[in-house]
This record gives C-alpha cells, structure tokens and sequence, in this order.
C-alpha cells in the first residue's frame, strides 16, 4: 500500500504544504519538482515567508488530493540539497525558469517523509493506512462510525 501512496505523490505533484508562523499555521500551494522514493523535492525564494518559517520551524506537513483520494505526508525540511538536484530540479521545471534567472538564486529544500496517511474515500468503506517510515510500521486508520475494524 505504500507503494500506491508513493506513486499517487509522483503522478499528482501539486498540493498544499503547511508550516508554522509562531503559533500559526500557514498553507500555501506548492508543487513537488523532484520524487526519490520517500523524499520529496520542492523550491522557493529565500525573500519568502515560507522560507523564514522553515528556517525558525523545519516541520512540515504536505498534502496532495485529487478524485476523493489524499496523501498527506509529515517530517521536516532540509536544506541540504545536492547542486546536481538543484540543477535537475530549476531545468525541468519551465515555471522556474520563467520567474528566475539561474538555478543558484532560488533555496531548494527536501522533504524526508517520515510519516504518511493515504486516504481512499472512493470504495465503502473507505481506506485509511498510516505508515511511519521511521519504524516501518503501517496500520488500519479510522474510516468513520460505520466501519470498524
């Protein structure tokens, strides 16, 4: 089932990436610009909030939906991302290259997924699994007072 969740985030790249602002939360769109296995790449400006957010709270959560199905996925931001990431990342992605003039003037950061729910609300009763990748362990998640395991 991870594998479906993981292929889910590489087919349906553009979701909403939540951060802390103090005691605040802040979503905002986002897109995921490179998939390696359960690392996820992303890129922004350092003249953003969402980078001063990340760099006094690297904890993040991203979540992607699409057709009554969502992945989210939890852990936190690092910047330490390979130049050949970068490059890769900044010229395969057309967006990019129309709002910034070299890959070196943008911050990449990685997402090292760490926990990830997937939710499949299609079929009755609906899936839930969770999975810690820390651990390796998954289990059944709630689906709603209908159903129980």
């Amino acid at each position: 089932m991870i594998e479906l969740a993981l292929e889910f985030l590489n087919n349906h790249i553009e979701g909403v990436l939540a951060t802390v602002d103090g005691d605040r939360p802040c979503l905002r769109a986002f897109q995921i610009m490179k998939q390696e296995g359960t690392t996820l790449y992303f890129a922004t400006s350092e003249r953003k909030e969402v980078y001063r957010q990340l760099q006094q709270n690297p904890k993040v959560e991203f979540l992607v939906m699409y057709d009554r199905v969502s992945v989210r996925c939890s852990g936190r931001a690092d910047f330490d991302v390979a130049d050949s990431d970068k490059r890769w990342i900044y010229d395969h992605n057309e967006v990019l290259r129309r709002l910034y003039p070299s890959y070196d003037t943008m911050a990449y950061f990685k997402l090292p997924i760490e926990r990830m729910d997937y939710y499949d609300l299609r079929p009755t009763p609906p899936i839930h699994k969770s999975f810690d990748l820390a651990t390796g362990e998954s289990r059944d998640g709630f689906v709603g007072a209908r159903f129980t395991k």
